[in-house]
């Protein structure tokens, strides 16, 4: 008999390579990832979602540079790293703290300048011809040590992305940023790797411009797993956790994030749930999608579409706070992930969806509760439905559904451009289901059509069809379902079948036909 395997610290909020070595932590080995980036290149950049481990990876390949081989001991880069070499290091973060002006961004990077030039002992010869600079910290910090220098810049854009809303100040930023990033590209003599993080990749920062040597790893097969955890990861590093854990279950909440590679985990979620024993969107929870929602009401799109919108490798890859499509919005920020990739000629082109129910349901709760009239509605609204569900109370959701309409006040709709969006009705009741966690699927397809929603709960299949009018009911909606079959496979398959066609009015703001089988 195997004997079980010695539990281990939760390595919750820690961000110190050192520190989880050293405390008897849980460790998932990114190291093969870190030898392959020192062999194949030297300059490259990386966009993941917030608390998706990057900083533990830029501290790790801090570690790995400077040659702190105690740290590797049974880690894969422990035989398969250089160590007769150290190099050394400068890292900079953006990560802590705020800078709300040019004078500001100058200053932080000025001082994490100087105490790098302190640690590296060459701040006298970097500072005798006046104020410090990367080009001058750099080539001081080469002929000290007589090794190239590595760059590691950990979240690159969050000056830019704490104030995205305001998009003179965020401009400065970006610009601010481009003076300091441009100047690696003449250093290149001088340096032996480089890497920058962040959430996105601003297309109009020089970084991307004049330094046209750097990868870009975001959306590469090879390195879709850089960040998070494996199915394979969770079921062997963290074994002694996954005791009773229901694996299809924990699979469908927080995995599933992918750049055309393996799909992972959130680190955050996974070391939280195995910390609480319960299942809550806890990288949700920790975000303000409240810049995402604002962008939405301007450019509304219908919701059940959200899981399944188009996008191409360069659209992904554009992002900048004068131009954002709301797919590399949310593709940079972790809402929507790469599902499915389809080859037209020579163009990859993506297809984003959810990467799990934890993201799902969150954000369409939290979009459902901005598009209505309030938090305490929409909460009180959400345990009836599931009641009526499970009791098969198709009448009972009709009265729920046309009274959760009738609340939302008059001057509401008037003063909310998302109101006059002919999808509105129909992404407000897709997203009412869709914030249950239940099996859901919009527009799926078959050889007759698309249709509208079908939700799976025990044994039956619920069909809705959805149609918008002018005034009265026109009674087109359950019929199509029939004319076009969506109910078949469901039957063939065995289950209870109901459908229900619905028509919500222009005139009266509300469902004024709900037909059943």
């Amino acid at each position: 008999m195997t004997a079980a395997l010695p539990r281990k610290k939760l390595p919750i909020g820690i961000q110190n390579f050192a520190k989880i070595r050293d405390g008897c932590c849980y460790y998932v080995d990114k190291t093969p990832f870190a030898c392959r980036l020192a062999e194949e290149g030297s300059y490259y950049f990386l966009s993941r979602p917030r608390r998706f481990g990057k900083s533990l990876f830029v501290d790790t390949l801090k570690e790995l540079f400077e040659g702190n081989k105690r740290l590797f001991t049974g880690l894969h880069a422990e035989k398969h790293w250089d160590w007769s070499k150290k190099h050394p290091v400068l890292r900079f973060s953006f990560g802590e703290g705020g800078v709300s002006d040019q004078q500001a961004l100058s200053n932080s990077l000025q001082e994490q300048m100087e105490r790098l030039a302190d640690q590296l002992d060459v701040r006298e010869a970097s500072i005798r011809e006046g104020k410090l600079s990367l080009s001058r910290l750099v080539r001081s910090a080469h002929a000290k040590h007589g090794q190239r220098v590595v760059i590691l810049v950990d979240e690159y854009d969050k000056p830019i992305l704490d104030h995205i809303e305001n998009e003179s100040v965020a401009g400065v930023m970006r610009e601010g940023l481009s003076d300091f990033y441009s100047a690696i590209k003449e250093l290149d003599a001088h340096l032996e790797f480089v890497l920058l993080t962040g959430v996105s990749k601003f297309s109009k920062v020089n970084l991307f411009s004049k330094l046209n040597n750097l990868s870009d790893l975001t959306i590469h097969k090879r390195y879709s797993a850089i960040c998070g955890y494996t199915q394979e990861d969770v079921d062997t590093v963290f074994a002694p956790e996954m005791a009773g854990v229901d694996r299809e279950k924990m699979r469908a909440w927080y995995n599933g994030y992918s750049w055309t590679g393996e799909k992972v985990y959130n680190p955050f979620d996974v070391l939280q749930f195995f910390d609480l024993g319960e299942y809550r969107a806890f990288w949700y929870e920790t975000g303000n999608p409240s810049f995402l929602l604002k962008v939405l009401k301007k450019r509304p799109v219908f919701l059940p579409d959200l899981n399944r919108r188009h996008a191409t490798h360069t659209l992904l890859s554009t992002f900048d706070v004068d131009r954002m499509s709301i797919e590399a919005l949310l593709f940079q920020t972790g809402y929507l992930t790469i599902r499915e990739i389809v080859k037209q000629g020579v163009i990859h082109n993506y297809i984003l969806g959810y990467p799990n129910l934890e993201v799902e349901t969150s954000l369409l709760g939290t979009l459902m509760q901005d598009w209505t009239p309030g938090v305490a509605e929409v909460s009180q609204q959400i345990p009836k439905l599931y009641e009526l569900l499970s009791a098969n109370n198709l009448d009972g959701i009709r009265d729920l559904m046309t009274g959760f309409y009738a609340s939302i006040p008059h001057q509401w709709y008037t003063k909310n451009p998302i109101a006059q969006y002919e999808g509105y009705y129909a992404s407000v009741f897709y997203a009412f289901f869709a914030s249950l966690g239940l099996h859901l699927h919009v527009g799926k397809s078959s050889n007759a059509g698309r249709l509208d929603m079908e939700v799976i709960i025990d044994n039956r299949a619920l069909i809705f069809e959805f149609k918008l009018v002018e005034d009265e009911p026109e009674g087109k909606a359950l019929a199509q379902i029939f004319e076009k079959g969506y109910d078949q496979p469901h039957l063939a398959a065995g289950r209870e079948v109901h459908c229900v066609g619905i028509e919500f009015s222009k005139a009266k703001r509300n469902i004024v036909g709900w037909e059943t089988d």
